[in-house]
């Protein structure tokens, strides 16, 4: 199993430069690029100097991170979404990265678990079609919060297999999966090619509907069944990667590189049972 870093386990106080030097020195395999840091990125060097240092690497690009609360927009907050596709499809074609995540909207009132699911579908195809000219797939990542509009695995899983498109995917997030009670039976079930991308972390041990981002901690630190998930995993035949992703302000005041080793070891002690 390929091993990636997200970037927001550094986000406060990194670049991408710097994530990129620190990630190849410590041996990951791939990285998953932020859209902020990507945009800062740009503002020094070029989409030809990000693709040097992957022509050059072993480490490659794997996803971009985030296009945020694709759903129930106004025209103004979805057009913006649309622009900053077509600029990620535009990057990946350059330096080969043809994922991008796509995150469901939080705070939308009163609608039915029907009427959001039609709404999401809706968007990803839109957005799918806009994207498949590039060859670019989208990953549906659900967020464990109980005011985001999709918010377990099954939800997703559900609203993924409706859409019914080659270039849409689910992120499973571990956090997320533990924070408002996914069911492992839903996982087991899944069919492993939709599973676009995998996030492991761990978190403190806080009530369902409580947990939040500054709440998680490295894989194997917190209360997170990863045994019965990575399990389930190596179970249903998915094997492709692992992403450390973390969100702790405590770890973000931690020395880079530190912080970029610390995300490797944890990642690789945590699957050993599992996954080579």
């Amino acid at each position: 199993m390929k091993i990636a870093f997200n970037q927001a386990t550094t986000m406060k106080n990194s670049t991408l430069k710097i994530d990129l030097e620190f990630c190849e020195k410590h041996g990951y395999d791939l990285i998953e690029i932020r859209l902020d840091k990507l945009k800062e990125y740009l503002e020094e060097f070029t989409v030809a100097d990000l693709k040097s240092f992957f022509d050059t690497s072993k480490m490659k690009p794997f996803a971009f991170n985030a296009l945020e609360f694709i759903s129930f927009r106004d025209e103004t907050g979805y057009n913006k979404i649309v622009e900053d596709l077509q600029f990620l499809c535009e990057v990946g074609s350059v330096i080969d990265c043809k994922k991008i995540i796509v995150v469901p909207t939080f705070d939308i009132g009163d609608y039915t678990r029907q009427q959001i699911q039609e709404e999401t579908v809706r968007v990803l195809h839109d957005l799918a079609d806009r994207a498949q000219a590039y060859g670019v797939s989208l990953a549906f990542e659900f967020v464990g919060y109980p005011n985001c509009s999709v918010n377990t695995f099954g939800q997703a899983y559900q609203i993924v297999q409706a859409a019914n498109r080659d270039n849409v995917g689910i992120v499973l997030d571990c956090f997320h999966f533990h924070a408002m009670n996914s069911r492992l039976e839903d996982l087991q079930q899944a069919d492993p090619a939709k599973i676009f991308v995998f996030h492991i972390d761990d978190c403190e041990d806080l009530p369902v509907g409580a947990l939040r981002d500054q709440h998680r901690v490295w894989p194997g630190h917190g209360c997170v069944d990863l045994d019965a998930i990575l399990r389930t995993l190596s179970e249903i035949g998915y094997s492709e990667m692992v992403s450390v992703e973390l969100f702790r302000p405590e770890y973000w005041d931690w020395e880079i590189e530190r912080t970029i080793q610390t995300g490797k070891e944890t990642t690789e002690q945590a699957i050993r049972t599992y996954f080579a």
